[in-house]
């Protein structure tokens, strides 16, 4: 037969509770008002600096009129080309790990490895790019740089890849496999088609992880004050124009720098919320 709790217990264990709940709505109210100050901080300088000559000029030097042009160009170009690298690279060893490797030694050890990286502090991915690439070739350059923002992607879709092709039921690869198909054109025709969504969310994760990346491109793409299309030359690109711009004494300069932090932080929404939706589709699917 169950016994009753005292009421000096239940007293007790209701207080626990009241005092653990406010504690938990007390950090996440310090949280969000944290968040909203920076946001607010971040939308009443960027939106003053955002004019027509943020898309159609250059970054100038001090006291004179510019945009943000070259950076951006040079932050695309750089981001797409570092995507193109991640996404193959990843997408075939998160494949690799999930429908070969299974729980093999050697795959331990290379999902451990991948999860060393995805904790990585990217200033030595930087360093070890620069190490690779730009130091031997005597030049920064956005081959570098892309390659850098590579290795950072790299980690996240290939961990996001294995665990949307290990979500796929089995009877997907018994039903291609009985059809009398390669287990590699399986992989290709069934599982990546029904894994895509969940694939694509990591991608667009992957992009918001390097979008805002700094710390790489200075030991690799430096940054360029001029618009050029060339990667094998120094490239400017949006973090480094924050990072520079920011630290002058020079109020315009550090206009143009908040603007530069507002156009980033919001392609860096624009590409969370739609990792969302991509994200809902494949949970409703």
């Amino acid at each position: 037969m169950a016994t009753r709790a005292s009421p000096v217990v239940v007293a007790r264990r209701q207080a626990t509770n009241a005092v653990f709940v406010g504690f938990c709505f007390l950090v996440t109210a310090i949280a969000l008002v944290a968040l909203a100050l920076i946001l607010w901080s971040l939308v009443a300088q960027g939106a003053s600096g955002l004019n027509l000559h943020i898309f159609t000029l250059d970054t100038p030097a001090a006291g004179s009129v510019g945009g943000l042009r070259n950076a951006i160009v040079g932050s695309l170009m750089m981001c797409a080309l570092a995507m193109l690298i991640a996404v193959a690279v990843g997408v075939l060893a998160g494949t690799w790990l999930s429908e070969y490797a299974g729980s093999s030694r050697y795959g331990s050890v290379i999902r451990f490895l991948n999860d060393v990286l995805l904790s990585a502090p990217s200033i030595l991915i930087g360093l070890f790019v620069y190490q690779l690439l730009v130091r031997p070739f005597h030049g920064f350059s956005g081959f570098a740089g892309a390659v850098a923002l590579a290795i950072i992607a790299v980690p996240v879709i290939t961990r996001t890849t294995e665990d949307v092709l290990k979500l796929q039921p089995t009877s997907l690869r018994e039903a291609g496999m009985a059809l009398g198909s390669p287990f590699w054109h399986v992989i290709r025709t069934i599982l990546w088609r029904a894994s895509a969504s969940g694939m694509i969310t990591g991608a667009l994760l992957a992009f918001a992880r390097i979008s805002g990346e700094t710390a790489p491109l200075l030991f690799t793409a430096l940054n360029n004050q001029f618009f050029s299309w060339n990667m094998t030359k120094p490239t400017a690109s949006l973090p480094v124009v924050i990072f520079n711009d920011a630290l002058t004494p020079y109020p315009d300069l550090n206009k143009l720098a908040w603007a530069a932090a507002l156009l980033t932080a919001g392609a860096v929404l624009a590409v969370t919320i739609l990792a969302r939706v991509f994200s809902k589709e494949r949970r409703s699917s």
